[in-house]
């Protein structure tokens, strides 16, 4: 019979997973948009899924939907 601290902590788990793949696309996102042939094909996608910005051989690139999903559970999360 599980105990209800082992269900927090596969709750916990769960998040934390989802947290470091969230991480991970965004650290992903400047690399895989450097080695694009073309950046006007991310650019021309909708803002909300992602944002690029372009400076003297800087390159930003960033999700604002999974910063608002990461946001929304944490408040869950902070709020439960």
């Amino acid at each position: 019979m599980p105990s209800p601290l082992s269900e927090a902590y596969q709750f916990l788990m769960i998040y934390g997973v989802l947290f470091i793949i969230i991480g991970l696309t965004l650290i992903l996102l400047p690399i895989l948009a450097n080695y694009l042939p073309s950046m006007e094909k991310l650019e021309n996608l909708p803002p909300i899924l992602i944002y690029v910005y372009r400076g003297d051989n800087f390159y930003f690139v960033t999700s604002p939907l999974l910063i608002l999903i990461s946001l929304v559970l944490l408040i869950l999360y902070i709020v439960k």
